[in-house]
């Protein structure tokens, strides 16, 4: 399937959710903020929404420091 993710396309294997294509980005959950199809994406809901052809992701993550 094709979609989008921060601008860039890509091509990824479904099926595959939020929470599932966060985990092979080696990204934590609790750490970043997701847009899925141009909404803001609840973390609670990261391991049910499913990755369609066609779909955006806007992934931000939130890095620490001082």
């Amino acid at each position: 399937m094709k979609i989008k993710i921060n601008g860039e396309p890509r091509d990824l294997s479904p099926p595959l959710t939020v929470a599932e294509y966060l985990a092979t980005l080696g990204l934590e959950v609790e750490r970043v903020a997701v847009e899925h199809n141009h909404r803001i994406l609840p973390r609670e809901n990261f391991a049910e929404a499913q990755l369609a052809d066609g779909d955006t992701l806007e992934i931000i993550q939130f890095v620490g420091g001082g």
